[in-house]
């Protein structure tokens, strides 16, 4: 605890201490000056400062300019490297230019699971996969806070979909939560620590995540050892009361005192415990002390420095999906640039996120630099829909007379922005007529995506190459023509599955839901579990993205062929680029459960590392699995639990592209009996040699006079024994009764449930 906080908290009146769990205006922290409580700043930043003015008048929604600042690759393309320590220098850099812009807390990242492609918010997101969305998380936190700059974690939890996101519902089962929605918090929180998480706008299982003690408290704190304070989202708050109570420190923004009151009426009357305001001041004054302690007036950031950074972190995230050779281009080739976005680069997201770049490389101008005959044509408008055949004939023209055309399509910003959510995967018609139009006339057409989620593509059997360049930031140009000229080795890899249909998509008949409330049916099979367990393939699978080299592997070793519940398993694995070329390389371990014991998806990514390769080179990898890794939760037992029996290690370079694989035998947690009563089954007691010996001696002297009990004593081996098992396993105990023809009693059945618990 700080050394003041419990001085400060004594010095304090309940109005003081009420006013503040809410913000003092839309951005700052309220302030107590008469006992020395500083005021202290938030801003949005998940991929770039967004500083807004906070004067009378000013624009703090962020329809005007906020101050300059630099612009890294939205979530999806950061997520897309694959690389947590390039995550965690993007942290340090966003860290540096909130200390010198006097900021004590960014609002991000946002590590919602991608559950649907249509989701507005997707760009602002990591991945469809827990472990890469939670461990690129934690090292974008860790980087933010070595700076003394406190980062948000959000949108805690299941902030999965725009529409209706202030009232919807999130109806999802205990054992898909814990696994895939909530393990994308997990393990940031658990190994980074934010100074504050910030709780999401929808419900979770009927209750408001702004007041859900089970969230906010019972998992995120005392199950997880989370140490800030939670922050709501703007305007997500329903019950303030209801939400202190359940562990939400901090409203943000400011409500001209009105929460206050409620505050102040209901410890009044005895509905709030005034130790509850107590212990939510007490967390803020921790966090807002520390904050404020770590400022520094002079602070300064490089601003080349960060745009060069920005430029590094769009190439290592730019995925090229597909190329039958056309890349990288030879610089004295005549290549037509065509598209709008070459010279218009869309290059962030929409909504709260936007920022104010300190400049902007356009690919058209990279190209111009880079290329010696370079030729452009506009081929479509951005800001419409429509097809403008002047436009296209002039761009097929173009085309025409060059060796290589390069189409730059995409996502206009009305198509997906915070708000609201998509509602198809395709490419506005413009785009999509005017790329027929370029590939009737141009065999070598090369096709480069800024889009900030998946898009439909019946056309890519049409091109010669893809490259996916997501929203890739204000240096998007420059790592444009790196890549396309080959002057670095493309090293992206897909955080997300792309299907090849919207029909295709796990939760594609229940999303977004029906009214207020959206069921997720689809379990535990979110992206590539779903693809990989059904057997449907992808347009382009999770993991995926090519090298201007190869790759190949070798010599997969496990540290133990059986593996007990003292061990960690080391995974080895030798790769060696085969190529001609320097290049990166994402080795990628997935665990397929064998047992048969729970539902499972196909595989799960479980382990991965990027390695740079130079031409020769051969590295041993090294992958480590703890045993929570081979775990599922078991709701009954609200635990974690490791099944026994044979499991397969498998890795590759996507889900889809397995290169070796392994499997080993694991040692599982003790089995207790499940809950008895009439109604337990007997199958559910066949593992335990204990209990199947009790029921067994209980049945002994009436099975000569009962055939079907005679079957579950292991007496008849004819055709039936195997119906005559199904039977029996599926038999509840209180039907014994009936089995039995009333030789086995009510009186005796009770007797036998009554030893059966006592064992």
């Amino acid at each position: 605890m700080h050394h003041r906080t419990e001085t400060l908290l004594s010095q304090l009146t309940l109005e003081e201490k009420a006013s503040l769990c809410s913000g003092a205006d839309f951005w700052h922290t309220q302030a107590i000056d008469r006992v020395g409580i500083p005021s202290v700043m938030m801003s949005d930043g998940p991929h770039g400062l967004r500083k807004q003015p906070t004067g009378p008048g000013d624009d703090h929604l962020g329809l005007l300019d906020s101050v300059p600042a630099t612009c890294f690759p939205t979530a999806a393309g950061l997520a897309s490297s694959w690389d947590p320590e390039l995550l965690e220098r993007v942290g340090v850099a966003l860290g540096e230019e909130a200390l010198a812009e006097d900021v004590a807390f960014l609002l991000g990242p946002g590590t919602n699971i991608k559950r649907s492609p249509l989701c507005g918010r997707n760009f602002e997101y990591l991945s469809e996969d827990p472990l890469l969305s939670a461990t690129l998380a934690a090292a974008y936190i860790r980087g933010v806070q070595s700076q003394g700059v406190g980062a948000s974690l959000k949108h805690f939890a299941a902030n999965n979909q725009e529409h209706r996101r202030m009232s919807v519902d999130a109806r999802i089962d205990e054992r898909t939560l814990r696994e895939i929605y909530l393990a994308s918090f997990e393990k940031a929180v658990i190994e980074a620590q934010p100074w504050t998480v910030m709780c999401a706008y929808n419900r979770v299982n009927g209750e408001y995540c702004s007041e859900h003690p089970r969230l906010l408290t019972d998992i995120l704190r005392n199950e997880w050892g989370f140490r800030g304070f939670v922050v709501s989202d703007w305007m997500a708050v329903n019950d303030r009361v209801a939400g202190l109570r359940a562990g939400l420190e901090l409203e943000m923004p400011a409500t001209n005192g009105e929460r206050d009151r409620q505050i102040v009426a209901a410890v009044e009357s005895g509905e709030l415990d005034e130790a509850v305001l107590d212990q939510a001041v007490v967390r803020l004054l921790e966090g807002i002390l520390h904050a404020h302690e770590a400022r520094r007036p002079d602070a300064t950031h490089d601003a080349e420095a960060h745009h060069q950074l920005a430029r590094e972190v769009a190439r290592d995230s730019m995925v090229l999906l597909a190329n039958d050779g056309v890349l990288p281009l030879a610089s004295d080739r005549h290549v037509a640039v065509i598209g709008e976005f070459a010279e218009r680069p869309r290059y962030q997201g929409g909504g709260s996120s936007h920022v104010n770049a300190t400049r902007v490389d356009t690919p058209l101008a990279a190209l111009q630099a880079t290329g010696d005959q370079v030729d452009y044509a506009r081929g479509f408008a951005i800001d419409q829909d429509h097809s403008d055949q002047a436009l296209i004939e002039a761009a097929t023209d173009t085309a025409r007379r060059a060796e290589v055309a390069v189409l730059f399509l995409g996502l206009p910003e009305r198509h997906e922005s915070e708000g609201y959510d998509r509602t198809h995967l395709n490419l506005p018609e413009n785009q999509l007529a005017l790329l027929a139009a370029v590939t009737a006339v141009q065999p070598n057409t090369v096709v480069v995506l800024a889009n900030g989620a998946p898009v439909a593509m019946p056309w890519a059997s049409e091109v010669s190459a893809i490259l996916e360049g997501y929203l890739g930031g204000q240096a998007v140009g420059s790592a444009i023509a790196d890549l396309l000229f080959g002057h670095a080795d493309p090293a992206g890899r897909l955080a997300e599955t792309f299907p090849e249909r919207l029909e295709h998509t796990p939760c594609y008949t229940a999303f977004p839901g029906e009214g207020d409330t959206a069921y997720y049916s689809e379990g535990l099979f979110v992206g590539y579990r779903h693809y990989d367990s059904v057997g449907i393939a992808p347009l382009f699978p999770f993991g995926h993205g090519l090298s201007y080299t190869r790759f190949e592997y070798d010599g997969l070793e496990l540290s133990h062929e059986r593996l007990t519940s003292a061990d960690r398993l080391t995974v080895s694995v030798a790769v060696t680029n085969t190529g001609q070329r320097p290049g990166r390389e994402v080795v990628q371990l997935y665990l397929h459960d064998g047992t048969e014991t729970v539902i499972m998806p196909e595989q799960a990514l479980k382990a991965f590392c990027k390695i740079s390769l130079a031409p020769g080179e051969s590295r041993r990898v090294e992958l480590e699995l703890a045993r929570r890794d081979f775990a599922h939760y078991d709701v009954a037992l609200a635990q974690w639990r490791v099944p026994g029996g044979r499991f397969e290690v498998r890795v590759g370079a996507s889900s889809r592209d397995i290169r070796l694989a392994h499997s080993l035998e694991v040692e599982g947690d003790p089995q207790p009996l499940p809950a008895i009563h009439r109604n337990t089954l007997i199958g559910d007691l066949a593992p335990f040699p204990a209990a199947m010996a009790l029921i067994k001696a209980h049945l002994a002297p009436i099975a000569d006079e009962v055939p079907l009990l005679a079957g579950m004593q292991g007496e008849r081996a004819d055709d039936a024994s195997e119906m005559m098992n199904a039977m029996w396993r599926y038999l509840p105990l209180r039907a014994l009764v009936a089995a039995s023809g009333g030789l086995l009693t009510e009186a005796g059945l009770e007797t036998l449930i009554a030893e059966l618990k006592a064992l």
